[in-house]
């Protein structure tokens, strides 16, 4: 047995996991998912409770085993409790702000960026945490990203932070809240050590 795969799903309150052929969807609060599955892996649910088997042991059905049960596990997560990534904007100068669903950036370019929340995205703009202010000098916002999909609010927080990324010698630019970026010496630092 796969060891993520044989692991039961325990379904929160006021979630609902159904299967028609091999479409999946979940159900909750929040929201509602769904993933089509490999017809060699069946879900069963019983007392809120979701397990994942496999027809045989070939290798790429036991590699798929896990990976349903991971999408699986992170749909239910997802619609009951949701995700959230959090980036920090550093830099004199730099801003974020909201325009309804999109938000629109100043990050020392010759124009502003605009970014285009996509559906089951949202954007959320909080003044910094005083101990990371202290941390950091430069420290502008906090961008909060949130949705159900996991996968989506992953994938959003990447394209964000490719826009700008933290430069090695002052640190400007976005970055994850706990991401630590490695700095370089400057020319004077280099040339005083020689």
């Amino acid at each position: 047995m796969s060891k993520i795969g044989k692991e039961p799903i325990v379904l929160p309150e006021g979630v609902e996991l159904k299967q028609s052929g091999t479409l999946i969807s979940v159900k909750g609060p929040k929201g509602e998912l769904s993933q089509v599955i490999d017809e060699r892996i069946s879900v069963t649910v019983a007392d809120g409770i979701a397990t994942l088997t496999r027809a045989n042991d070939e290798k790429q059905v036991r590699s798929l085993h896990g990976l349903y049960r991971a999408l699986l596990a992170n749909m239910t997560i997802g619609v009951s409790e949701g995700y959230e990534k959090i980036l920090i904007l550093i830099g004199i100068g730099f801003s974020a702000e909201l325009k309804g669903s999109k938000l629109l950036l100043s990050l020392g370019f010759s124009h502003p960026v605009l970014f285009e929340a996509p559906e089951g995205i949202t954007f959320d703009i909080q003044k910094p945490d005083p101990q990371l202010k202290s941390e950091f000098r430069n420290l502008q916002v906090q961008i909060s990203i949130k949705g159900i999909d996991k996968q989506l609010v992953g994938q959003v927080a990447a394209n964000l932070r490719a826009i700008k990324r933290p430069e090695p010698y002052k640190g400007k630019g976005l970055r994850y809240l706990n991401e630590y970026v490695r700095k370089k010496a400057g020319k004077q630092v280099a040339t005083a050590a020689a």
